[in-house]
């Protein structure tokens, strides 16, 4: 998981010219996804976007399913398969491995 995690790190650090950690990841997976062009969001926004990404990764492995579209054009998710309760070190390290997944489903990185 280091080496796919460094090259993650590497292609953000390319992209966008900055180190990113698990929670700039998941705002620009949310951007990705949601497929926003303004460069300016609020706090609300901001957490939106970072949920959308967060289930979208985890979706990767059935956690998570869209139920519906709401009227803004939001995914709504809801919980398709029950997620372990752990540590917060665990669960960084749970999403980290699921936003490799996604980086590498998407080939933003090699698998």
């Amino acid at each position: 998981m280091k080496l796919e995690w460094a090259d993650i790190e590497k292609y953000m650090l390319d992209r966008f010219e900055k180190e990113a950690d698990v929670k700039e990841l998941l705002f620009v997976i949310g951007m990705r996804e949601f497929g926003h062009k303004k460069t300016k969001f609020t706090k609300e926004e901001k957490q939106d976007l970072m949920n959308l990404a967060a289930c979208k990764v985890l979706s990767l492995q059935g956690y998570f399913e869209v139920s519906h579209l709401d009227a803004e054009g939001w995914p709504v998710w809801k919980q398709a398969k029950a997620i372990a309760p752990m540590s917060p070190t665990q669960q960084e390290e749970f999403i980290k491995e699921h936003i490799i997944l996604y980086f590498q489903d998407e080939d933003l990185i090699g698998a």
